[in-house]
């Protein structure tokens, strides 16, 4: 690691420090998913070991489950838990103002709305290469779909106006998200109404969930280049 790639990931450590703080004692928590989102698991850890923070988390994928078992966190599921406090979860990209979301580049997209839907308040860490004044400047739009017809899903998804890729393994291999599923990856370009796209979506047979998050994120907390800057929902 050299030692800007050093520098990036201390200001990513300190958003999650930041995020990290906003839970307190008896909290449900929806643990996110992703580079940052680890790093806020990490630190939660810390605080339970050092600070005696007691607080029950419902992870969003299955690599997140993993981590938190390791930090020792306890951990529950919508059976005995229907609300969650606090979700601290990471984007692959954050539109500036509204805040909505591109989510799903780890694969875990269905499992992160389901627990951001259930929160009273979903904060966002990232870096500051994630915010962007329009979704889809850099990043598609995973579409999680069921296997079976995936290839006429895809075409469905073409009419919208994407480019369509079947995500796939490094061996070449269709990716499988953590409910079975697959994912297509969509580049739209600019998208001028990602609340509308995202009905559209859903509407397609055979799609399950869209990585459009549309009025989920309250809160921002972002790690850039001269320090953490929080971004706020505008109303």
């Amino acid at each position: 690691m050299n030692e800007e790639e050093a520098r990036f990931l201390d200001l990513k450590r300190q958003s999650a420090v930041a995020a990290s703080a906003l839970v307190g004692p008896g909290m449900v928590v929806g643990l996110g998913t992703g580079s940052t989102a680890a790093l806020v698991v990490e630190e939660l850890g810390r605080r339970m070991r050092e600070e005696g923070l007691r607080f029950v988390g419902i992870p969003t994928s299955e690599a997140t489950e993993t981590l938190a078992r390791q930090q020792r966190i306890e951990l529950a599921g919508f059976a005995t838990h229907q609300h969650i406090d606090l979700t601290i979860d990471g984007a692959d990209e954050v539109e500036r103002g509204s805040l909505f979301l591109i989510k799903g580049l780890g694969g875990a997209l269905l499992r992160e709305k389901i627990v951001a839907a259930a929160s009273e308040r979903m904060v966002i860490v990232a870096d500051d290469r994630k915010v962007v004044d329009h979704l889809g400047d850099h990043t598609p739009v995973p579409v999680e779909v069921v296997p079976f017809g995936w290839e006429n899903t895809a075409r469905r998804l073409e009419k919208l106006g994407a480019e369509v890729e079947a995500r796939r393994t490094r061996d070449g291999q269709l990716f499988v998200t953590d409910g079975g599923n697959l994912i297509l990856d969509c580049r739209f370009g600019q998208i001028a109404d990602p609340a509308g796209l995202e009905h559209h979506i859903g509407d397609i047979v055979g799609v399950i969930e869209s990585g459009l998050f549309i009025g989920y994120a309250a809160e921002a907390i972002i790690a850039g280049k001269d320090g953490v800057f929080r971004l706020h929902r505008e109303r």
